[in-house]
Order: C-alpha cells, then structure tokens, then sequence
C-alpha cells in the first residue's frame, strides 16, 4: 500500500529528521542573532572573573578567591573593563602576563580550538554514521 503512495516509512522519517535538524538550526541561529551583545560592567567583570584562575590558589576563579593574587587580578579587570575593552582583549592580555593556564576554559585559538571543534566534529560523525547505516537497511 506504501509503494501505490509513493512514500516509504524511512523516507519520511528521515523527511521528518530533516525537518527538525532544520528547525533547530533555525532556532540556534535566531538565539546567537538576538543574544544580548552589551552587558553592565559589573555583569562583565563577574563574567570575566569566573572565567580566570585564581595565579595561586588550586582550581578557583579569581571571582571565589580572596588571596592577594586573585584581588590583584580582579582590579586588573576592573581597569581593563573601565577602559572600554573588549572581554577578548582582556582575557588575551591577562593570558599573555600570566601565561596560559590562567583561564579556566580552552583557548578559542591555536591547538585550543581542537577542544572546542572535537566534539562537534565527533557528534556530526556520529549522525552522518548513523544516517548511513539507515540507509543501508
């Protein structure tokens, strides 16, 4: 009965597949497009404090230490901040004084980005793998 209609069950799953890969890609690119781009000040500089270790304490941000270091760096932020730069160019001047390993996140640059792209690259393998083996069957 499926074939006098011209349409089989796989096909319109995978219409169906298509349809909601579409829609969520959609929808990803309308939340990046309209995500607020300007923040308070204060709301950067406890955004930025959490993304940058603390230079002598094991695993905190500058933002949960109270060490000297760490308050050294937080009103180096606060300056950065007041001086109208931009949260990439704060982050790249605090990694080039202390080095690094003082962001908490992977750099979005140099071997740092293999950390960010691997797991969409892993998941995409994974769809296209599995779009393949329905196919075959």
């Amino acid at each position: 009965m499926s074939a006098l209609r011209g349409t089989s069950a796989p096909s319109r799953a995978l219409g169906s597949f298509r349809f909601w890969a579409v829609a969520l890609v959609v929808v990803l690119v309308f939340a990046v497009v309209n995500s607020p781009s300007t923040s308070s000040s204060a709301q950067r500089i406890s955004h930025l404090e959490s993304l940058v270790k603390c230079p002598s304490c094991q695993d905190l941000s500058v933002a949960q230490s109270t060490s000297s270091s760490a308050l050294a760096v937080r009103r180096e932020i606060t300056t950065l901040v007041g001086r109208g730069q931009s949260d990439s160019q704060i982050l790249t001047t605090i990694e080039d004084a202390y080095g690094p390993s003082i962001l908490l996140s992977p750099s979005t640059s140099g071997i740092g980005i293999l950390l960010w792209l691997l797991p969409a690259v892993v998941f995409a393998g994974l769809v296209v793998s599995v779009l393949v083996l329905r196919r075959r069957r």
